[in-house]
């Protein structure tokens, strides 16, 4: 079988947990004798195609800049790049020929900002059986995240979102075959707006890789994490203000990430030692910060789909403290493997820190369930998982093929 996916970035090109899931699976599609191509954007003005770790990868230049450079722009200059996005007939033509070119028995397309919405056309009108993994709400929102400008949970939409939903909604049309996302939540929310009503809906958990050795930890300072990006959506500024309520020495936080908050962070950190921020770090570097950590906080204040930073948490034997918001409570088992607090309360995720720092036992117990719960996520059960997906998709095509369905 040969397997082609589309993807807004794929590494080393990186700005979330998305991308790395998808290497993940096509690396993992590669050892389970497959064939994978991928399909995604590219930072430079040329396109380029190369082989990593035998996946094939084709970057195309589609947009007026990188999506990951997207922030560092104007609105104007961001206005431009989304009605660009929205009918790049470029992007369909490139992703069209390679996908002839390719002939795939099979497409899974992953984010798609950055190669246009027109690339479900695409895939449609070659008839290629068709999975789509929703990682945000890019088909409901034009920010991919259900926010306002301010930062804040958007619950209505400005006559201007709703004229670009209902274009987007026309151009993604309605023949996916399955639609997969690690979180019952974001298929809620898609089926509310009436997206995608002819396909099967399945949650499909995000891919980890398993190692079968429960880390121990030590409890004479508890140190607590935060992994992701310094932004408000993130809700960084709120652990950071629950922690400072916290008077104990035998406290640490730990920050890893990069972004627009740091600044802001740093200075509402001032006069308090125990907290050190680390940057943008990956690799043995972040997990051996997990690996010390005793619980990792994700206090998120949007709809947080199904963060990575859970499963790599459990992964390494560590609890997680997070908000009850999103699909996280689909995670986080409250007294199990962590706890939850309601999103935007500093008084309650203190609370939840001062208890870790005067009972750690409460932080051992959930140790042993996170460990157990990563099992789960295993990527060669996720694997399997998909390919039953993929198998139903190519039964599906042979049956509208032979008239079974109008």
């Amino acid at each position: 079988m040969k397997i082609g996916i589309i993807s807004s970035l794929y590494p080393p090109q990186v700005m979330g947990g998305a991308e790395i899931v998808v290497k993940k699976i096509a690396e993992e599609l590669i050892k389970k004798g497959y064939e994978v191509f991928v399909i995604t954007t590219n930072n430079k003005k040329e396109s380029l195609c190369e082989t990593i770790h035998d996946v094939r990868v084709y970057r195309l230049p589609l947009n007026l800049y990188s999506i990951k450079e997207f922030h560092k722009h104007h609105i104007f200059k961001r206005m431009l790049w989304h009605l660009l996005d929205l009918i790049n007939v470029k992007a369909y033509g490139e992703v069209n020929e390679i996908l002839k070119k390719e002939n795939p028995d099979l497409v899974h397309l992953h984010n798609y900002k950055g190669l246009s919405s027109l690339v479900f056309r695409a895939v449609n009108n070659l008839e290629i059986p068709f999975v789509f993994t929703v990682h945000d709400y890019s088909p409901i929102c034009v920010r991919s995240n259900l926010l306002n400008g301010n930062g804040e949970i958007c619950y209505r939409k400005d006559p201007a979102c709703k004229l670009y939903n209902a274009i987007q909604s026309t151009i993604m049309g309605d023949k996916v075959d399955v639609v997969t996302a690690p979180s019952k939540f974001v298929l809620d929310k898609l089926e509310a707006e009436g997206l995608f009503r002819n396909a099967k809906k399945i949650v499909v958990p995000n891919p980890i890789e398993y190692t079968p050795k429960r880390y121990n930890k030590t409890y004479d300072t508890i140190d607590i994490l935060f992994v992701g990006s310094l932004s408000k959506h993130k809700g960084p500024d709120i652990l950071i203000k629950s922690f400072k309520k916290v008077d104990s020495e035998n406290l640490r936080l730990h920050i890893a990430g990069r972004g627009p908050m740091e600044g802001e962070l740093k200075k509402l950190s001032e006069g308090d030692d125990r907290i050190k921020f680390h940057g943008f770090i990956t690799g043995d570097e972040l997990q051996n910060l997990y690996r010390i950590a005793n619980v990792t906080v994700v206090p998120s204040i949007w709809y947080d789909n199904s963060p990575m930073v859970i499963y790599e948490s459990f992964a390494n034997s560590t609890p997680v403290i997070a908000s009850n918001i999103g699909g996280i409570p689909e995670l986080v088992n409250d007294g199990y493997n962590g706890f939850l607090f309601e999103a935007k309360d500093v008084s309650e995720l203190s609370s939840l820190i001062k208890r870790s720092v005067d009972n750690p036992s409460i932080l051992e117990k959930c140790e042993i369930g996170a460990y157990r719960s990563c099992k789960d996520y295993e990527i060669s059960c996720i694997i399997k998982r998909l390919m039953k997906i993929y198998m139903s998709c190519n039964t599906n095509l042979t049956i509208k093929k032979l008239g079974a369905f109008n």
